[in-house]
């Protein structure tokens, strides 16, 4: 079976490459080899390709710039992953499709769940969940995954960028009122072969999931304990503890909007996968050792 992977040169998509290469052969194709921007050439690619089970980890992530851009936005996180359910329906194949918490209001404290009210505050947000819709709706098997804060030992993400500025600062200000669950790249591919493990066993159903770790922080507690576990790995880091200051979102103003509460409940997907999720501290600590070569 031709499994196609789209994104598959991001931090997800690297993962899922190395992950599920046991269910079949891998066809992951570049930017230069295939432009999801483009209607037609997507449509060519798919009936050239006629894939066994689509991977959609494609997606315009870059939430501040979605506010200009909200054409592209859309092309990639709405009607790209509409188009590839479509496929999917038309050739009864599975469908696998990652969201955001940026789809819920982003308020509150209580753990969304995934019958929630949606209500996003942001363009990202918005086409995020209009991409959910279109798969939903498409009558393809599938799995949407939504998750939060994602990141990994390689690309740009927020671990990476604390590291460096602990490098090179001994003071830093991160918003300490955004709460949520860091979510590795790994555990999200490990995961994905799980589930769709189940599905082929009839376990686990096609719908919606939370996939997340355990537990709750903010970003200026996921940069103390990146700061903690990297000097306990013998990092020389700048940064004075004492020296990084919490602040409030209002006190760092972006142009698009954070959701304040990115808590997820983690229940249904716990249930059908018959697990209980690793800590988020846990995991953490395993994508900081695979970034540092330990």
């Amino acid at each position: 079976m031709k499994i196609l992977i789209t994104g598959g040169s991001g931090q997800v998509g690297f993962e899922l490459q190395r992950r599920l290469s046991t269910l079949g052969e891998i066809v992951a194709p570049t930017r230069a080899e295939l432009d999801l921007s483009d209607v037609q050439s997507l449509t060519d690619y798919l009936n050239a390709l006629e894939p066994g089970m689509i991977v959609n980890a494609a997606a315009y992530t870059a939430v501040d710039k979605a506010e200009s851009e909200p054409e592209l936005a859309r092309r990639l996180n709405a009607e790209l992953p509409e188009q590839l359910a479509t496929y999917a329906a038309s050739r009864g194949i599975p469908l696998v499709h990652y969201s955001s918490d940026y789809v819920y209001p982003g308020k509150g404290e209580m753990a969304w769940t995934e019958e929630s009210g949606t209500g996003p505050c942001s363009v990202y947000g918005e086409t995020k969940l209009a991409g959910d819709q279109a798969v939903e709706t498409s009558g393809c098997r599938h799995l949407i995954f939504r998750t939060s804060w994602v990141y990994s030992a390689r690309g740009h993400n927020f671990m990476k960028t604390m590291l460096r500025l602990a490098r090179e600062r001994s003071a830093l200000q991160i918003v300490n009122d955004q709460v949520g669950a860091p979510t590795p790249a790994r555990l999200i591919a490990d995961i994905t072969l799980l589930a769709l493990h189940g599905m082929q066993q009839g376990l686990v159903g096609s719908g919606l999931y939370h996939l997340a770790p355990r537990g709750e922080t903010s970003w200026h507690g996921f940069a103390s304990e990146i700061f903690r576990l990297a000097r306990e790995s013998g990092e020389s880091l700048s940064i004075d503890p004492e020296q990084v200051a919490g602040i409030h979102t209002n006190e760092y103003p972006t142009p698009a909007a954070r959701p304040l509460n990115s808590r997820l409940s983690l229940e249904k997907l716990e249930g059908a996968l018959a697990m209980r999720l690793p800590e988020w501290q846990a995991q953490l600590a395993l994508t900081l050792d695979e970034h540092l070569g330990r």
